[in-house]
């Protein structure tokens, strides 16, 4: 049995012995720093996940990756950064964690982005996100998460869950 650092779970503040390490992680769970790899729900079991983890662990937790929301574009020059810095992986991989922090943390500016860009941020089809501008369009910015809840079509429960995300 390997030996494995203390380690402190960010998110919920929980402390993982050595013992217990061994028994719930393999090696390749531990970032570079002896930090447990974030497994919780605060990173939605999607597509580019793995990738998101894998690539921004080496040098910083997860946690403190998406510490801060951001545009796509400023993703991706984050990611270019990380990789004009030294992280390492595939182009798949680059684009995967793109992708994956576009949809789950990125700013979604409410009043600028398209249809196509809304049905990705709001997790909708696009004809919903359709609605979301045409509705704009007919009855101007919207100021606040309650004008977002007239739109027909969009589910006030998802709303609120990217409340934080949203730029009026």
């Amino acid at each position: 049995m390997e030996r494995f650092p203390l380690v402190l779970a960010l998110a919920g503040a929980t402390v993982v012995t050595p013992l217990l390490a061994a028994r719930v992680a393999t090696p390749a769970a531990f970032g570079r720093h002896g930090l447990l790899l974030a497994q919780d729900s605060k990173f939605p079991d999607a597509s580019g996940k793995a990738a998101f983890l894998k690539l921004c662990s080496e040098c910083h937790g997860p946690e403190s990756a998406v510490a801060q929301f951001k545009t796509r574009d400023e993703w991706s020059k984050t990611l270019d950064d990380m990789a004009a810095n030294g992280a390492q992986g595939t182009d798949e991989e680059w684009n995967q964690v793109l992708d994956y922090l576009d949809k789950y943390f990125s700013l979604i500016l409410i009043n600028k982005a398209d249809a196509k860009q809304l049905a990705g941020a709001l997790d909708v089809p696009q004809e919903t996100a359709e609605a979301v501008v045409t509705y704009r369009g007919e009855h101007g910015r919207f100021v606040s998460i309650d004008d977002l809840k007239k739109v027909p079509g969009l589910d006030p429960a998802r709303l609120q869950a990217r409340k934080d995300r949203f730029v009026f």
